[in-house]
């Protein structure tokens, strides 16, 4: 996407980063929820605490075993704008728990990207702004250059080439099935934070 100018957006980034915290934050929130047998998000059902407890594994083994390759290194070293990455998330998103210990581990790799997680549901009038099809889909990360203050662009709810598999799914089946969901947690667990390490860095790269 090309940069929003827009300024009424500029408080409302302002209000959320207020509200945001750290990845770490983030994590130990996600471990306390999971003890707790609760979720993020607006509805509290067993259904979705039990998403954040599967969530909390998966982020645990990606955080861990993330890799990323040399050439991606060096690109991302390169960047030398001071830049935040801001990501609307919640706890029970399965795509949020593949993607985010890849944002995080990018941003780890240059000191001039701040990476910052507020959740959806307490961010209304952000997520507003950044739909997706019309739909309030997470993770939503917005990239937002520090000294201009301006959005230069964004990312997800899902890595391009899971986007493309969705969507070839939706055009055949018209909506997404339990079974194609689970297909799609198989795909991450192959790709491997791949396909979104190279989308995160042609899209920090395109400031």
């Amino acid at each position: 996407m090309s940069t929003i100018t827009n300024t009424n957006l500029k408080p409302i980034i302002e209000n959320s980063l207020s509200q945001s915290v750290s990845y770490k934050e983030y994590r130990e929130l996600i471990s306390e929820l999971t003890e707790k047998q609760s979720t993020t998000g607006k509805n509290k059902t067993e259904a979705l605490a039990n998403y954040t407890m599967l969530n909390n594994r998966r982020m645990k083994r990606w955080d861990k075993t993330i890799k990323v390759d040399e050439e991606s290194i060096n690109k991302i070293e390169a960047i030398n704008k001071k830049t935040t990455w801001l990501v609307l998330t919640e706890s029970w998103c399965g795509d949020a728990a593949h993607l985010m210990p890849v944002m995080n581990k990018l941003a780890e790799l240059n000191d001039k990207i701040e990476f910052r997680v507020v959740l959806r549901d307490e961010n209304e009038a952000l997520m507003d702004q950044f739909l997706t099809n019309g739909s309030k889909s997470i993770p939503k990360l917005i990239m937002i250059d520090n000294e201009s203050k301006t959005v230069t662009n964004t990312f997800g709810p899902r890595p391009s080439k899971a986007t493309d598999i969705v969507n070839e799914y939706k055009v055949k089946h018209g909506k997404l099935t339990p079974e194609f969901k689970e297909e799609l947690q198989h795909w991450y667990n192959k790709d491997k934070g791949q396909t979104a390490i190279k989308d995160l860095i042609k899209l920090s790269l395109k400031v």
